[in-house]
């Protein structure tokens, strides 16, 4: 799996409340530049005090996300949110606008976590 820096989404994010991921992806036009590619989401640290996590992958025609536009979600419960643990690996959804970015869900109170997301070349399942 080749991991590109200019496809991280988030490298290490600490999320212990809702945020967007700390990167976005400018796909330079609108259309399905990525295709044949995945979206990959681990955790790198133990989270602590949230009940669960959704991670979302959103698209939108503006880099401010304006009106973003849901192409994915999972949610994860806190016990798979562990170090180490692959939590999600899927195709790239068709559909995407221009700028793509994560969007993370916090239920509960979280008090530490960090998560990586990134698109790569190897197709999800």
């Amino acid at each position: 799996m080749l991991i590109d820096s200019t496809l991280m989404l988030s490298d290490k994010q600490a999320v212990t409340a809702s945020a967007a991921s700390e990167n976005i992806i400018d796909q330079t036009a609108a259309g399905d530049a990525h295709r044949h590619a995945a979206v990959v989401a681990q955790a790198d640290e133990d989270f602590a005090g949230l009940t669960n996590l959704k991670i979302s992958l959103q698209t939108c025609a503006d880099s401010a996300f304006a009106s973003p536009v849901e192409l994915a979600a999972a949610t994860f419960a806190l016990a798979d949110l562990k170090a180490g643990n692959a939590l999600l690996k899927m195709a790239l959804p068709s559909g995407a606008l221009r700028y793509i970015r994560g969007y993370y869900t916090v239920s509960g109170t979280g008090t530490a976590g960090k998560i990586s997301l990134f698109i790569t070349d190897e197709p999800g399942q």
